[in-house]
């Protein structure tokens, strides 16, 4: 399965990329923004997409939106990372279709127990 990981953070996408290989998933590609997520979502074809929310100039949780509008995209599990657990962001990214949510900092058994949630077994 493809996964895409978009962070405008390239410290964090190499460690999310790292934890996927741990969870051995391989075919991971990497967007810096939302905007440059949503070209490669059009092309491509991914079984998962892990965001961040605060990215510039395109949010996660705009992609989110973008990706639950496309009838082509919308059954696509997205789980939302940030740094920000506040309810109100929790509640607007469950509101737009948000598949699970990790705060960070997080470990390796958070992602897989997010991504077995949203993907099953493993």
């Amino acid at each position: 399965m493809n996964v895409l990981i978009v962070d405008d953070y390239k410290t964090m996408l190499r460690i999310i990329r790292n934890l996927l290989k741990q969870l051995g998933f391989n075919n991971v590609d990497e967007a810096t923004d939302g905007a440059m997520a949503l070209q490669m979502l059009r092309v491509g074809t991914y079984g998962l997409v892990i965001s961040d929310w605060n990215m510039e100039p395109m949010t996660g949780l705009q992609l989110l939106r973008e990706v639950r509008a496309d009838p082509k995209l919308k059954p696509v599990p997205f789980i939302m990372v940030t740094a920000e657990s506040k309810s109100e962001n929790v509640i607007a990214a469950k509101e737009a279709g948000v598949s699970n949510y990790i705060v960070k900092p997080f470990n390796a058994e958070t992602l897989k127990n997010k991504m077995t949630s949203v993907l099953g077994d493993f």
